[in-house]
Parts: structure tokens; C-alpha cells; sequence
């Protein structure tokens, strides 16, 4: 009896010890009959790669992708293919680790690793989760000022209220929450579908942009500061983000699965996979219809202002459109009003998602748990601050250097982003590329980790190159040389940094995953016996 009401009184606290199950709440909670049809099956499983693929469509990509089609037309369309197909590899590795381990990547790498270093590693991806939450803030608040005129002070402090709807959400049910992402998926992929039919794109560009080039990544060429390598660091560093390593290696366990029948665990990893693979698609086609809208929707060269208020701008202003028929519609408004609702639908697909990872990595990494909607709280307050310091700094000045404020503290922040993914990538692959960890049957095989190893070092490499541009977009648009020279030092102590902090997590991974063997095989001879 005083158990059941020690355990009673556990439940009515803020923050409490958790050590079980990934998002306990919903673990496994989600029925999937057997001996269906392909496509019932699949349809039963479809829904965490959707709150997936949310993250490879935020905010933070569309300024990348736009202002990458403006530059450079359709040469960058090969990187946004990679990207997406690197993507579909990592997050197959991640659902199939959760799935097969019952551990999310959090857990994972924490049961592996020593307690300090899964506080470094928390806090480095705590950091991450808060850079992608500046960019929702940005994106959500500039929606509401564009579709409503409410002063941005006032629509930044909104944004803090979508808590409420992340209360509302949690009581209604996890299905329901996936069909509601998906719906504004199909929002977001709808409204750009339509500009980019009406602009009556060049398809043969766009195909022979598919294939990559020397030029795709040469520094040779440079366009409004921009040479074709710098547009690629940013859209992969804007595409390929860690903390949908987590979500995806947690929500793909909220299907119920029978872990002593190896077939139910693989079919579940087959569809989670079928899953992933088609909502990252549509990610993949939401990313190159914005890339195509900067080619074939705006004239070359016409949008002066990428942030936000000016692609909105752009979209009612008939001088910068390409055709006849995008001035004809652009005249009622109705282009620019789509881009501002697709712009929210995105802001409020990424609270969804970007919450749960926070609590994740919470549980995973440090073993708390607070409620969804304290988590919410908390982080959207701490984003909140920069962004209002922000506005309210550049209130007195011209729109253009509000609006150019806004738009550098969105890019300034995704540099974060290069400091987490690795260590997010290198345990994934790691981890299931081990027998130990996954078993003979469900370990990478021969390509998967060929593919992977190719993967995880090119984009490490790639954002070491561009953390000296992004350390140094921290000292403005015209940057003294004083200040070039101090943004290269500071990024050659980061990539220092952030080399030693790998190899410790390496040797930590190896150490663990060697311990872990033996431990195993100690539990078959002793039951042999």
C-alpha cells in the first residue's frame, strides 16, 4: 500500500527519475495487426517517419534552398539529393536501433558511455535542439506578422502560447498527433506544388541539376557573397539535423512489437523503413520545389532580401516575378498569404517534433522527466530571449536591418547544429554496425556500412570546412580583417574541440560496446551451463 502511494505522489512531480522505456508513454502502445495487406500494413506503420521528416523541412531550410536556386539556378539540386538520401540511410539506422536495441540513441549512447561524458554530450545537443527552435520562433512570429500585421514583439511572445496546443495535443493521442503532422505536411507541400506549377519551371534544368558537378562545389565562383560550396554546406547543414537521429530512434518504438519472434521484429524494421523512406521523400520534393521557386518563380537576381519578409515581398511584388501568369496571381495576394500559412504549418510541425526529441534526450541522456508542456515551456522561453533582444535592438532602425537581424540570427544559430551532429552520426553507426548491439541479422550489412562510414565522414568533414564562414557570420556582413583573423582562430580551437570530444566518445562507444559483448557471452555460458 505505501508503495502504491509513493508511486502516486512520483506522478504529481515536476521533474522525476526516469529510467524506463523511451517516451514510456506511448512505448509500444500502438496496435498493428497481423496478416494484412502490404499497404494496410504499411499504413498502420506509417506516421514517426512523417514527425521525421518534419525536421528536414523547417524553417531553417528555406532560406538556404531559395536563395541557393536565386544563385546558382539549378546546380545545388544534386546537393539537396544527397542530403536527402544520406538522410534516409541515417534515419533507417536510427528506427532500426530503436526498434531492434529497445533503446533510443539517447539511452544507447548513455549505457555505453560514462556519466560525464553523456552530460557533455546532452548539453551539446540541448544546444542543437535550441538553435532549431530559434529558427521556429523566427519562422512562426514572422508568419503571424505578415498574416495578421501583429507587431513582431507581440507575435514572438505568441509563439510561447503554442504550449497550449501541445497540452491539447497530448490528449487526444499519439495517432492522432502523427495524422495532424501529416496534414500539415501536405499543407506546406500543396501551397509549393501550386507557385512552382504556375512559373512553368525548366524540367530539363532541373534534372540535369540532379547530377553533381565540380562546379556544384567550388569556391571559385561566387554569387552575392555566396560561392556554390558555402550554398552547399548550408543546405546540407540545414537538411541533415541530429536530434531527428533521436525522435526517429524513439517513435519508431511506439508500435507494438513481439521481441522473442524475430520475424515480427523485422517486419517492423521493413515498414519502419518503407515509412521513413516515403515521408523523406516528400521532404526531399518540398526542398526542390524551394530551390526551384528562387529559379523559376523570381526573376534571376530579384529577391534582394532572402529573409522571410523579403521572399514575402518578392511574391506581391510583380517587378520580381518571371512570368506573366505568377503577376496575374500575385496581384490578389494569394501567392505571397500561401507562403506565409506554409511558413506557420512548418513553425508548428517543428514545436511538435522538437519537443519530444528535447524530452528524449532528457531521459535518455541525464534520466529526468518533466511534462511535455513544462519541457515546451522552458525551452521556447530560453529560444524566445535571443530573438526578442533581436527585434527589440533593431526596433528603431529600418526594416532592412530588422529583417537582416532576424534572418543572420536564424543562419547564426544553425551553427550548432555542426557541433552535435556528429556525435549523434558516429554512435548510430557505430552501434549498428556492432553484432552485439543488434544481432547477426539486424547489424548493418556490408553496403549499409560502407554507405554510413562514407556518410558520417563526409559530412563531418564538410562542416568543419564551414565552421570558419560560420563562425565568421557572427561578426556581420563586413567583417574587419582583425575580425577574420579572430573568427579563424576561434573555429580552429572549435574543430580542436570537437575532434578531442569525438575521440573520447569513441573510446567510450568501444570500451562499452566490448564490455557489453562480454557480457553476453558470460550470460550464454552460465545458461549453457
Amino acid at each position: 500500500m505505501s508503495e502504491g502511494k509513493e508511486t502516486a505522489g512520483r506522478k504529481h512531480k515536476l521533474i522525476e527519475y526516469a529510467n524506463g522505456p523511451s517516451l514510456e508513454e506511448i512505448n509500444g502502445t500502438i496496435e498493428v495487426p497481423k496478416n494484412m495487406s502490404f499497404w494496410k500494413t504499411l499504413l498502420a506503420y506509417s506516421g514517426p517517419g512523417a514527425l521525421v521528416a518534419v525536421g528536414y523541412m523547417d524553417p531553417g531550410n528555406w532560406s538556404t534552398s531559395i536563395t541557393g536556386g536565386q544563385n546558382f539556378q539549378y546546380m545545388l539540386m544534386s546537393v539537396i539529393l544527397i542530403s536527402s538520401l544520406i538522410a534516409m540511410l541515417l534515419q533507417y539506422m536510427a528506427a532500426k536501433l530503436g526498434i531492434v536495441s529497445q533503446m533510443d540513441l539517447a539511452q544507447a549512447i548513455r549505457a555505453r558511455t560514462s556519466k560525464s561524458l553523456g552530460i557533455v554530450l546532452w548539453l551539446l545537443t540541448e544546444l542543437a535542439i535550441m538553435a532549431t527552435d530559434i529558427a521556429e520562433v523566427i519562422g512562426a512570429a514572422i508568419a503571424l506578422y505578415l498574416l495578421f500585421h501583429i507587431p513582431l514583439v507581440i507575435s514572438v511572445f505568441i509563439t510561447v502560447l503554442d504550449v497550449l496546443v501541445l497540452l491539447l495535443l497530448t490528449k487526444i493521442g499519439f495517432r492522432k498527433i502523427e495524422a495532424i503532422v501529416v496534414c500539415l505536411i501536405v499543407v506546406i507541400l500543396l501551397v509549393f506544388v501550386y507557385q512552382v506549377a504556375l512559373s512553368d519551371p525548366d524540367w530539363g534544368g532541373v534534372i540535369k541539376g540532379l547530377v553533381p558537378t565540380a562546379a556544384t562545389f567550388s569556391t571559385s565562383k561566387s554569387v552575392a557573397g555566396m560561392t556554390p560550396l558555402s550554398g552547399s554546406l548550408g543546405i546540407i547543414g540545414a537538411t541533415v539535423m541530429p536530434h531527428n537521429l533521436y525522435l526517429h530512434s524513439a517513435v519508431s518504438q511506439t508500435r507494438k512489437v513481439d521481441h522473442n519472434d524475430e520475424e515480427d521484429v523485422a517486419r517492423t524494421v521493413k515498414f519502419s523503413a518503407w515509412d521513413s523512406n516515403i515521408q523523406l521523400s516528400f521532404a526531399f520534393v518540398v526542398n526542390s520545389l524551394l530551390l526551384i521557386m528562387g529559379v523559376a518563380v523570381f526573376k534571376t537576381g530579384a529577391v534582394k532580401d532572402p529573409s522571410f519578409f523579403g521572399l514575402f515581398q518578392a511574391l506581391s511584388d510583380t517587378s520580381t516575378l518571371s512570368n506573366g501568369v505568377l503577376i496575374g496571381v500575385a496581384k490578389s495576394g494569394i501567392l505571397s498569404v500561401l507562403f506565409a500559412v506554409a511558413l506557420l504549418a512548418s513553425g508548428q510541425n517543428s514545436t511538435i517534433t522538437g519537443t519530444l526529441t528535447g524530452q528524449v534526450i532528457m531521459e535518455g541522456f541525464v534520466h529526468m522527466r518533466m511534462p511535455l508542456w513544462l519541457r515546451r515551456l522552458v525551452t521556447r522561453l530560453i529560444s524566445v530571449i535571443p530573438v526578442l533582444i533581436c527585434v527589440l535592438l533593431t526596433s528603431g532602425k529600418s526594416a532592412i536591418d530588422e529583417h537582416t537581424a532576424l534572418n543572420n540570427l536564424m543562419n547564426n544559430s544553425q551553427v550548432f547544429l555542426a557541433f552535435a551532429l556528429p556525435f549523434s552520426m558516429l554512435p548510430l553507426l557505430m552501434m549498428t554496425d556492432s553484432e552485439a548491439e543488434m544481432g547477426k541479422r539486424f547489424k548493418n550489412s556490408l553496403w549499409v556500412k560502407g554507405l554510413g562510414w562514407l556518410s558520417v565522414i563526409g559530412l563531418t568533414v564538410l562542416n568543419l570546412i564551414g565552421l570558419p564562414d560560420s563562425v565568421l557570420a557572427f561578426f556581420g556582413d563586413n567583417p574587419s580583417s582583425g575580425e577574420q583573423s579572430a573568427a579563424k582562430i576561434i573555429a580552429y580551437i572549435l574543430i580542436v574541440a570537437i575532434l578531442a570530444l569525438l575521440a573520447w566518445a569513441i573510446y567510450d562507444l568501444q570500451r562499452g560496446n566490448k564490455r557489453y559483448a562480454e557480457q553476453q557471452l558470460a550470460a550464454a555460458a552460465k545458461e549453457a551451463k
